[in-house]
């Protein structure tokens, strides 16, 4: 009964897509490149995995409005992480432990096991006692139609962990093993905890993978944990930490022990707009990772979702990002090469003065492009160094580079009459000789990487066709930029 439940509600939810499809496909907000659902409310990527030669998204989606209710999974496929094709509902509400209004199918992960796919999720229901969460699996033969594990759920919130705070399931393996981390919180203090398995069904709690002491707030969502060089990355969206969305530690891991010992911190991104990231390996041996480009009500800095809502949807992912270990033990997040397949109208200055007055730069319709400069440090004079993106009708998007305070900063209360805030960051600059900037700016998304993919911020701003124009200038003297390069980028989906 409960199997031709979730099929009927996936058959409706179906229904919804089709009929809006069209109609969404027309907004005037849409992404160009960047993986959005058809329509409705999307949030958390889940089960990002390669599978038999496909790589598969999965990601919290209501199909019904453009904001958070009612959580199943969608599914789309892809041969290079951009051009998509979306697949049947994964996921959808159906049983006593995941079937309601507020509640679902929450975020979780994929692995392959005996060939097939299997699916860990959080079940999210309410029986009138509060919000209860559990660790729950599915599975499939094809990789596109997914059946509920019987015995479910397959673990439940250990002593001492409120049951609505217990979520997020991460699953690996090791050597034959299974390993699952959850996010939770004991004491109002964040933990990742540690369990382990040889079928995927039961599960043994092993140890505190790692926690907060409360200097990482009071609960992680979306723990992630993978090797990485000759180190592991601990990654988290932290709740309860002020302005941070994502954090990542490296140390060391011991499978003997379960325990994980932090050498270095730090944040993914410091825009507002990059959050609950979940890595996966690519074919090819690169570490990967993808993130939601939105953020919670909770947040210090939150206003809304945006206005897309008005056109039946919200939210996208950010661009896939490859992690990087560097010889520091601190990290690298490099969008993908698979990028520059999009470039068109390639664009290339060598070099330019640029001071108080304003300068125009080139790269795409200035709306869906791409852009990488050099600032020589060794020659710039300047205080300040001023980047304006979406410029026009009014309006424009702020990216100033504060050499004086060593700050970098994005400001989009001027972008688009709807959205708010700056975002900022400290720069190192000493003993530098340059700074490198790379952009990817979108329909309603932009995201800024400098020194060397370590100092990122990805914002949404939500601008017009005709807020089309680059403008660059200095203050307090002069930036020399070099190896000016612009592109448009082909648009893939909408």
């Amino acid at each position: 009964m409960s199997k031709k439940l979730m099929l009927k509600n996936i058959e409706k939810a179906q229904q919804e897509i089709d009929r809006k499809t069209e109609v969404v496909k027309q907004g005037r907000m849409r992404q160009h490149y960047h993986f959005m659902a058809q329509t409705g409310w999307l949030n958390d990527p889940n089960g990002l995995i390669f599978y038999k030669g496909k790589y598969h998204f999965f990601y919290q989606y209501n199909p019904y409005c453009g904001f958070w209710d009612y959580i199943h999974w969608g599914h789309a496929v892809s041969d290079d992480m951009l051009h998509w094709e979306y697949l049947p509902i994964a996921l959808a509400p159906s049983e006593h432990y995941d079937d309601h209004r507020k509640g679902g199918c929450f975020s979780g992960s994929a692995i392959e096991h005996d060939g097939k796919l299997f699916l860990a999720y959080t079940g999210t229901t309410n029986n009138g006692n509060g919000f209860e969460q559990t660790q729950c699996i599915a599975y499939s033969e094809d990789g596109i139609h997914f059946e509920k594990y019987d015995g479910n759920p397959v673990l439940k919130a250990p002593e001492g962990v409120p049951a609505d705070q217990f979520r997020d399931p991460k699953v690996w393996e090791h050597e034959g093993t299974y390993y699952m981390v959850c996010g939770a919180s004991r004491e109002n203090r964040a933990q990742a905890l540690l369990y382990r398995s040889t079928d995927l069904i039961h599960w043994e709690f092993f140890n505190v993978l790692a926690e907060s002491r409360g200097e990482w707030g009071s609960m992680w969502e979306c723990p992630d944990f993978y090797p990485l060089g000759d180190k592991y990355v601990l990654m988290f969206s932290p709740m309860g930490a002020g302005e941070r969305t994502a954090v990542y530690l490296v140390g060391d891991f011991d499978y003997e022990t379960g325990k994980f010992t932090c050498q270095v911190s730090g944040e993914m991104d410091w825009g507002f707009d990059f959050y609950a990231p979940q890595s996966f390996l690519a074919p090819d041996g690169r570490r990967l990772i993808v993130g939601w480009a939105n953020e919670w009500d909770w947040m210090p800095f939150w206003k809304d979702w945006g206005p897309t809502y008005r056109e039946g949807w919200c939210g996208s992912f950010n661009i896939p990002r490859e992690v990087l270990l560097t010889e520091d033990g601190d990290l690298q997040f490099v969008p993908i090469r698979e990028i520059e397949t999009l470039r068109k109208n390639t664009s290339f200055v060598e070099s330019m003065v640029v001071s108080g007055e304003e300068q125009e730069l080139q790269a795409g319709d200035g709306v869906s492009f791409e852009m990488k400069m050099k600032i020589n440090l060794e020659r710039a004079t300047a205080e300040q160094f001023r980047l304006q993106l979406r410029c026009g009708e009014g309006k424009k998007t702020v990216c100033l580079f504060d050499f004086k305070n060593a700050q970098m900063s994005v400001d989009r209360n001027e972008a688009d009459g709807w959205s708010r805030g700056v975002s900022r960051s400290v720069m190192y600059l000493q003993g530098k000789k340059e700074l490198d900037i790379h952009i990817l700016s979108d329909q309603s998304s932009l995201e800024i990487f400098t020194d060397q993919y370590r100092n990122n911020h990805s914002v949404n701003v939500f601008a017009g066709d005709g807020q089309n124009q680059i403008l660059v200038s200095a203050a307090g003297g002069t930036v020399i930029l070099e190896d000016i390069e612009g592109y448009g980028l082909t648009e893939c989906n909408r």
